[in-house]
């Protein structure tokens, strides 16, 4: 899978999560390794989420991962806790931010 591949599946993915309720500023880089290697980011903004192919410099937290993790991580099949207790998801940044990721991954299934 190259980059552009996994962006826009990603993308897709969570075109659809309902982030209206979220009243704070929330900004994710992913940063992927391996098969699909590159950089891309979402921000939740006034009740939107973005998602763009570049980095993201006010960024409140930091994912690094594989493609296949973050994939399975995104469509539900990998808790990302256990991801980061194995070793397959690094994460740096406010890990209270990091949680909430899960909430826009249960809206998305």
């Amino acid at each position: 899978m190259t980059y552009a591949e996994l962006f826009s599946k990603v993308k897709g993915m969570l075109v659809d999560a309902d982030v209206s309720h979220v009243q704070e500023h929330l900004a994710y880089q992913f940063n992927i390794t391996g098969e699909g290697e590159g950089i891309f980011y979402a921000e939740v903004k006034d009740g939107k989420l973005y998602v763009e192919p570049y980095e993201y410099f006010d960024r409140d937290v930091i994912f690094t991962c594989s493609a296949d993790t973050l994939l399975k991580i995104m469509a539900g099949k990998k808790d990302p806790v256990l991801a980061f207790t194995l070793g397959q998801l690094k994460v740096e940044g406010d890990i209270d931010k990091a949680l909430k990721l899960k909430d826009f991954v249960k809206e998305n299934k």
